[in-house]
This record gives C-alpha cells, sequence and structure tokens, in this order.
C-alpha cells in the first residue's frame, strides 16, 4: 500500500513548468493566461498595531475576460470542474502573484496567499506544487502565509495533516474567516495556526453591538492562549481601527489601512496613519479612564468610609448604609479571608428582590465563595486600598456591573469588604 505521501492524485499532472508557461510579463508585470481568462495581482497591506508599520500583504486575484471585464474570483473557482483544473487555476494565480510580489521589491515582509481547502488537502504530499513553484521563482516559503478557509473541511484529520506538513516545509499558516459560518475553537486548539483572521463580520457586528464589542478582548486572548496571533480584517474606519487596537488585535486589514493596489503601500504614509490612530488611541482611553474614575469616586469615598465604620465595631447593615444610598448600588457583601461571604447581601431599601426574577435560585450568596474574583484578590494583596473592577457579568444579578472592595479589619478579623455598582456602557446604571 502507498504511503499518503505516494499515493497518486490529480493534482500530480500539475507540474511547476505547465504553470509558469501559462503566466506572461508586459509592462513589467505578470499575467496568467487561462482559457478565455486573464489572471493579474492584486495587493493590499496588513499591518503590525505593535510595530507601527506593514508587516505584510494579501495578493488578490483578479481575472478580466477578453473584453477586460473584471470576473468575480469566486466565480472563477466555481467552474473550475475537477481538482486538476483547480489545482493549475490557483497555480497560476500563485506564480502570478509570486512574480509581480518580487517585482515590487519588498525585502521581508510575508506574502499572504489565499488556498482552496480541497487543493490544501490534497497538496500536502511531497512534492507539492506550490513549493517547487516557489523554489523555480526563488521565494522562500517562510515569506509566504497560507491562508486557508477551514469552515469547507470535513475530514479533521487530514487538515490536521495538512497543517502539519506545510508547516514543518516553513510556511506560515493562517485560519482565514474564523467567526463566520461554523467556525469553533476546537480546531484552533487542535491545529493551532500561527494566525487566525477573524472574519470581517465579526469586525461590522462589533462596531453595532456593545455586547458582542465587550467580547472581542476576550475572544483575542482566547486565541492568543491557544498560540494564535490575531489579525482583524474589514477594517474600513477608524473607530472600527481603535476597536482592534482596544481588543488588542496583533495585526490589521481593510480599507482604513490600505486598499488593494498594484504597488506596495506607501510605508511613511503607513506610519504617519498609525501614529495618528495612536494618538486617537490615547485621547479616547485615557478621558474616558479619568471620566470612569471621576464617575466611580464617590462610591470609592463611601466604600473607604464604610470600611472605617466597620473597624470601629458599627454593624455592617449600618457602615454601609450612605454607599446604598448612592445610585445603581445593587448589593454590599462581606468575605472572610478565605473569600467566602459571610451573611446574605445587604441590598437597598428601595429593592424587594431580584430584578429578574428567573434568576431567583442565584440571589442568596450567603457562604458564596468569591476567591476567584479580581476584586478579592486585589483587595488582598493591597489592604487599606479600595480596588475597582472593569464591567463585569455578575452571577448574582446577571447584568453588567462594577465591584469596589477593600480588604478592612472587622472584630479584629480580617476581611473585604465589597459592592456591586449597576453599569452600562454609559456608566453607573441610576434608577
Amino acid at each position: 500500500m502507498n504511503s499518503p505521501h505516494e499515493r497518486q492524485s490529480d493534482l500530480d499532472g500539475v507540474d511547476p513548468d505547465h504553470i509558469l508557461s501559462m503566466v506572461r510579463r508586459h509592462a513589467g508585470r505578470a499575467a496568467g493566461a487561462i482559457g478565455q481568462l486573464s489572471v493579474t495581482s492584486l495587493f493590499q497591506p496588513i499591518f503590525s498595531l505593535a510595530h507601527n508599520r506593514i508587516v505584510g500583504y494579501e495578493a488578490l486575484m483578479r481575472p478580466a475576460d477578453q473584453e477586460g471585464r473584471e470576473v468575480p474570483p469566486l466565480d472563477v473557482f466555481r467552474r473550475a470542474g475537477d481538482l486538476a483544473v483547480l489545482g493549475t487555476l490557483e497555480g497560476v494565480a500563485h506564480a502570478v502573484h509570486v512574480q509581480n510580489f518580487l517585482a515590487l521589491g519588498e525585502p521581508q515582509g510575508w506574502l499572504f496567499l489565499n488556498v482552496d481547502a480541497t487543493v490544501f488537502l490534497e497538496s500536502a504530499r511531497w512534492p507539492n506544487l506550490l513549493e517547487r513553484l516557489l523554489e523555480q521563482l526563488g521565494f522562500p516559503a517562510h515569506r509566504v502565509v497560507m491562508e486557508v478557509l477551514e469552515q469547507r473541511v470535513t475530514d479533521e484529520i487530514r487538515l490536521q495533516d495538512a497543517v502539519r506538513f506545510f508547516r514543518d516545509r516553513g510556511f506560515v499558516i493562517a485560519l482565514d474567516d474564523f467567526g463566520a459560518g461554523h467556525s469553533n475553537f476546537d480546531r484552533i486548539w487542535t491545529l493551532q495556526p500561527d494566525i487566525v483572521k477573524l472574519d470581517r463580520s465579526m469586525t461590522a457586528q462589533a462596531g453595532g453591538n456593545p455586547r458582542v464589542r465587550r467580547m472581542m478582548p476576550v475572544m483575542v486572548s482566547l486565541l492568543h492562549e491557544a498560540g494564535s496571533l490575531v489579525l482583524m480584517e474589514g477594517i474600513e474606519t477608524e473607530a472600527e481601527a481603535l476597536m482592534a487596537m482596544d481588543a488588542d488585535a496583533d495585526f490589521v486589514q481593510g480599507y482604513f489601512f490600505g486598499r488593494p493596489s498594484e504597488r506596495l503601500a506607501d510605508l511613511a504614509e503607513g506610519r504617519a496613519l498609525l501614529d495618528g490612530l495612536w494618538r486617537s488611541f490615547r485621547e479616547i482611553t485615557l478621558p474616558e479612564g479619568s471620566n470612569g474614575r471621576h464617575e466611580i469616586a464617590p462610591y470609592r469615598n463611601a466604600l473607604g468610609y464604610a470600611a472605617t465604620l466597620l473597624e470601629s465595631g458599627i454593624p455592617l447593615e449600618r457602615a454601609v448604609g450612605g454607599l446604598l444610598d448612592l445610585p445603581g448600588v445593587e448589593r454590599c457583601f462581606l468575605l472572610d479571608r478565605e473569600g467566602r461571604q459571610i451573611g446574605e447581601n445587604v441590598i437597598p431599601a428601595s429593592r424587594t428582590g431580584v430584578t429578574d426574577r428567573r434568576f431567583e435560585p442565584l440571589a442568596n450568596a450567603e457562604g458564596a465563595n468569591w476567591s476567584r474574583r479580581y476584586y478579592f484578590r486585589r483587595a488582598l494583596e493591597h489592604p487599606g486600598r479600595v480596588q475597582v473592577t472593569r464591567p463585569y457579568l455578575s452571577i448574582t444579578g446577571v447584568n453588567q456591573c462594577v465591584t469596589v472592595s477593600i480588604a478592612t479589619l472587622h472584630s479584629g478579623e480580617l476581611r473585604v469588604l465589597c459592592a456591586d455598582i449597576a453599569w452600562r456602557d454609559h456608566g453607573v446604571v441610576r434608577r
């Protein structure tokens, strides 16, 4: 029986010499001839936010008919009848992209090449067409990012083998359009791609939906923990670019940063664009932090005063009376040094119970263990200083809140006094 790398394939008859014979040069640019179509390249810059510069370009195929009218690339691939035709079409596109990219003189940046999922799986053998093309053209594999649209792959084992094969041969592997269709984190854990490209639909949704926007930093963080760098594509406005910065994305791509072009982007213009973006980011985030600190100041002061009263022997319910009078305060509670809640929640007199009765089983938190929470750990690390969390989802109120906390003494024992404040994107919820 032949090994997987020795088995026959419909791509075996597609060789580099045949592919390169279909490529012509005119006025310094390469173009491929496929049937009645001509194929050439455009390049869109990809920026690293941290490096403040362009680190690569995505090659985009631009087919045209005999009259010079553009044909959608997806239509061209849909017309491919079998794997050999599909492999030939992709091979010609890659040869054109590489030759045009080399002619532009980019010395070290990545070249992102879109790879059909079927061809990607079938090409995971030695010798493979793309690697042989690169050898003949003198372009190293480590500068190629293979963009794989993994949603169309159902054979998980073959996909893993293909990713491993091409990574071992020096290619950078990117999963494209993550977040669209049936994308899931299972494949991220399994495949461990070098780069994950978030689908542009996620960028659009996050721009118009505060809840999705709040999830973006979490998603990026998870992808980082899985070992992948994150590229947000489809960025068309400064607001979306600032959102990508806030989410801690590594790379960005879209019309805001540069449209596809036959030429490389101007490096000075790119750096100036990012410099301006960083200024905007600081101008926006610093005032937001300042406003947040200003808005939360009464709660910090009231919590500190309540801690003083508690240390002097005043019962909890009386000590937090002034704090509970402030708008938006949902509950006060006391934790022991192990993080367990002492007694029930102390709530404002105006509240008679949970806001949403569906979550009544969560209302009584006596004995609950909050030792995992940031507000508990930070309070213990800095006794006597009020700590403030970022907005998060409260399990007791099942709503967005901010918690203020302080480690203090109560009856000679170390305790952590806490208060939850209802919070929305605009700040404190004032009922």
